[in-house]
């Protein structure tokens, strides 16, 4: 029998990283993720604690996150938990929730910025239509980027995470690494 061996959404062993001036661009490759959706007549569950965000909004909990996606329905996030089946603890910690494994559909791209707020809003303001003056830590909307519907999260003042589709990540990534690249040649 062959040897598996897993690779991230842009086909490589380890997750890719760019430095583009004061903005980094990184795969996430450890990223786990699981949709939650109320049933009727559910009350609102806290899974690990977290209490769930309401629209356009993202929380942080203890190695975990919620993001609101739609009335009654969240994508919650766990770092360093790919290997272990992280929609069935989901469902351990929400049991009257439908639980929906997400991790192999979506790509996770980080970007930070080493500069403060403005490389990264103005990285922003070229890619989506997102006014960055309202779009502060916390915030998260889903929005178009080149024609690709993703999420985009705003989780501090200079750290941002895109989510996306992962059939698109190459492109999602050539996006971001073109705008990127352009606000560093203006800077220069």
């Amino acid at each position: 029998m062959s040897e598996l061996r897993p690779i991230t959404a842009l086909g490589a062993v380890l997750p890719r990283f760019g430095s583009f001036g004061a903005l980094e661009i990184r795969e996430n490759a450890a990223m786990a993720l699981a949709s939650l959706a109320l049933r009727f007549g559910t009350v609102e569950p806290m899974p690990f604690g977290l209490i769930l965000p309401g629209p356009g909004r993202w929380v942080a909990g203890q190695g975990v996150a919620a993001l609101w996606t739609g009335p009654g329905q969240w994508m919650i996030e766990a770092e360093c938990c790919i290997e272990l089946d992280f929609a069935a603890e989901l469902k351990q910690a929400a049991p009257r929730c439908s639980v929906t494994e997400q991790t192999d559909g979506w790509v996770a791209f980080e970007i930070i910025s080493r500069a403060g707020a403005i490389p990264l809003e103005a990285l922003l303001s070229k890619l989506v239509n997102i006014d960055p003056a309202d779009f502060g830590p916390g915030r998260a909307t889903r929005t178009g980027l080149q024609h690709m519907s993703c999420f985009v999260v705003r989780r501090g003042d200079t750290h941002v995470v895109v989510l996306g589709a992962r059939s698109s990540a190459g492109s999602l990534w050539d996006a971001l690494e073109t705008a990127a690249k352009r606000l560093e040649e203006k800077v220069t």
